[in-house]
């Protein structure tokens, strides 16, 4: 209720000042421009005040308020004086009169040389009480100076400015060296607080000065469009007593354009005003260029660096993608590469928070900052694919505004790039140690086969040999026999290594292709009495690494079948249909336990289908037997 007794009241007595005013049609002078800024600061710290203090009764909402009402009776006591010389005989016009000239001050005062030491969300240290009783004291000096004495201008300004001059530099010192989360939102405070101290600079200047009727009360607009926002900004940027209100970034970015402008109209009126002739047509014209030279460079520049302020680097697409180009170059790892493109979007635009996250995943992939806000979330799209989504959050009491949220989603293109680079980074190093432990099994199998198998044959022989030497000279009959059976053996163990040459890679593959390499697996195995059916449908010229592919995962499949089903034999399918080669084997042996965890030929024929983009399903058949299928792609990417 407090708070809208103060906003209602203070706007209650600008509209009746500016309804009165009207009515009054008084002469241009220097009297309507003060007037002008006692409406204004009236209804903006009406504003304020109320929004702050609707949510924490506090001090500074409070004087902020109790301000407005001054301005506003200010500005109301002008208007009413000025109507009543326009319509002679309103009432209580000498009870009223006084006020234009005297309620303003304790409240305008107290904004920069009483309020910029209480903004701070802990207790007052001891510089901060001397600064309050110093401003204090200023605004009673100034107060009772102006109001019942005639004290010379200087004498009147200089304790005002040097206090406010004091609240700046303390500002300035919280802001640059003060604990870290109290400095967010200060240098608005010390910018205001020093604009607001110099704003009073020309009233100790002698009045006859050219144009100072018209540049101290501009100057005084001017700052009074801009010190409420740095107020604001302040508290509610650092959440302050409490206080978790959002205010857009385009809301500070309107009172600096209102300001620029003030400055603007402020330098072009006196151009016009100081040429001899202000009325002519030339004159104006003179006026309009020489500001178009002089100022309005300062004035672009000035608008750049707020927009820089306000936006970041987002409001400039080169400058944002710069930045964000030294930090892809700088990253050193995939996890560094994503983790430096958050950090460079969140500098870029001044965000308080940057996470990036991949599809349903339950940790982030990077978080900067800590959230502690409404997040705004954006998907990550590479290619018409979502690989991502990316979650920023503005600092304490800002929203993103429309051109925040444009220029996330233009760099968000850049982090969804840099995920998918990272991710194929990951995905190649996963796919280096697969192929890696895969060449290891082949050789453990190898080393398996030669040295159980090759290695004691070959031992066995060279003992047959030393019994043959042994027998040559007693018994040459039985050294003929042993060496025919030496002779069985050795050609045993010769077949043996050309069926592990063609477990591995087989000529045949490689010269006549993948159905001819299945047709000669069929005549080995019915060797060994293994009866392998096999219905191979491929096209010619099919891709050498698919062809090995699937013929290793056959090989592997019919392995297994034929020392594990114990059926009598299996059937090979493989038909190549769109872009994909389908190779099934089934068996009807006695199934198998979907429980029990893989051997090598299991993972070897998975990580074969993997490293091509392809996928291996093994499954139950009814009523019993086994079937593994293998669906890899007709080509390679």
């Amino acid at each position: 209720m407090p708070a809208a007794v103060l906003a209602v009241g203070a706007w209650l007595l600008v509209v009746l000042s500016v309804v009165a005013f009207l009515a009054a049609n008084p002469t241009l002078d220097t009297n309507q421009l003060f007037f002008l800024v006692d409406a204004v600061g009236a209804g903006v710290y009406g504003t304020v005040g109320g929004v702050v203090l609707a949510r924490r009764v506090h001090p500074v909402p409070i004087m902020l308020g109790l301000t407005a009402i001054g301005l506003g009776l200010a500005a109301f006591s002008y208007a009413y004086t000025q109507l009543e010389a326009a319509r002679p005989g309103l009432p209580a016009v000498a009870a009223i009169e006084p006020f234009q000239n005297t309620a303003w001050i304790p409240g305008t005062l107290a904004l920069f040389l009483v309020v910029p030491w209480l903004i701070r969300d802990h207790r007052i240290d001891v510089i901060a009480r001397i600064g309050l009783l110093a401003g204090v004291a200023a605004t009673v000096w100034f107060f009772a100076a102006r109001t019942y004495a005639d004290t010379a201008p200087i004498a009147l300004v200089a304790p005002v400015v040097a206090v406010g001059l004091a609240a700046t530099a303390d500002a300035g010192r919280r802001w640059r060296r003060g604990p870290a989360p109290e400095r967010v939102g200060l240098g608005w405070l010390t910018l205001g607080t020093a604009l607001m101290t110099l704003s009073f600079v020309p009233l100790a200047l002698p009045a006859t000065w050219p144009n100072m009727w018209m540049i101290t009360p501009l100057t005084h607009l001017a700052v009074q469009a801009f010190f409420p926002a740095a107020i604001l900004v302040a508290v509610l940027r650092q959440r302050m007593w409490g206080l978790d209100l959002a205010v857009s970034r385009a809301v500070v970015a309107g009172t600096l354009a209102a300001v620029l402008l003030a400055l603007y109209v402020l330098v072009a009126t006196a151009l016009a005003r100081l040429l001899p002739t202000a009325d002519s047509a030339l004159a104006q014209a003179l006026a309009a260029g020489a500001v178009a030279v002089a100022v309005q460079p300062a004035r672009l520049w000035l608008h750049r660096r707020a927009h820089n302020l306000v936006y970041g680097d987002g409001v400039d697409p080169a400058r944002a993608a710069h930045r964000l180009g030294r930090r892809f170059a700088s990253a050193e790892t995939p996890e560094d590469l994503v983790s430096e493109l958050a950090l460079g979007v969140a500098a870029a635009l001044r965000l308080e928070s940057v996470t990036v996250w991949l599809p349903d995943a339950d940790e982030p992939v990077v978080r900067c900052g800590a959230p502690t806000g409404a997040t705004t979330a954006v998907e990550l799209i590479h290619r018409g694919e979502a690989v991502g989504r990316l979650e920023a959050t503005a600092p304490p009491g800002e929203s993103l505004g429309a051109r925040t949220r444009k220029s996330l989603e233009e760099l968000a293109s850049v982090v969804g790039a840099g995920l998918v680079l990272a991710q194929s980074a990951r995905d190649l190093d996963a796919a280096r140690d697969r192929l890696s432990t895969v060449r290891l099994e082949e050789r453990r199998v190898i080393r398996r086969e030669l040295h159980d198998g090759l290695g004691p044959s070959l031992a066995g022989i060279r003992l047959g040999l030393q019994g043959v030497r042994n027998l040559l000279r007693t018994d040459p009959a039985a050294a003929g026999r042993l060496l025919d059976s030496l002779q069985e053996q050795l050609d045993h163990q010769v077949d043996g290594v050309r069926s592990l040459s063609r477990a591995l890679f087989p000529p045949i593959l490689d010269e006549l292709g993948l159905a001819a390499a299945l047709q000669e697996l069929v005549t080995q195995h019915a060797r060994a009495g293994f009866v392998l059916e096999v219905d191979a449908r491929l096209p010619a010229g099919l891709d050498p690494h698919v062809s090995a592919a699937a013929y290793g995962i056959v090989v592997e499949a019919v392995t297994n079948a034929r020392r594990h089903s114990g059926a009598a034999g299996a059937r090979v399918r493989a038909e190549a249909a769109g872009r994909q080669l389908t190779v099934v084997v089934r068996d009807a042996g006695t199934g198998f336990d979907p429980g029990r965890a893989g051997g090598v030929g299991t993972r070897s024929m998975r990580e074969r289908a993997s490293e091509l983009g392809g996928t291996l399903v093994i499954d139950p058949v009814a009523p019993h037997g086994t079937r593994v299928t293998a669906r890899l792609p007709l080509a390679v990417p």
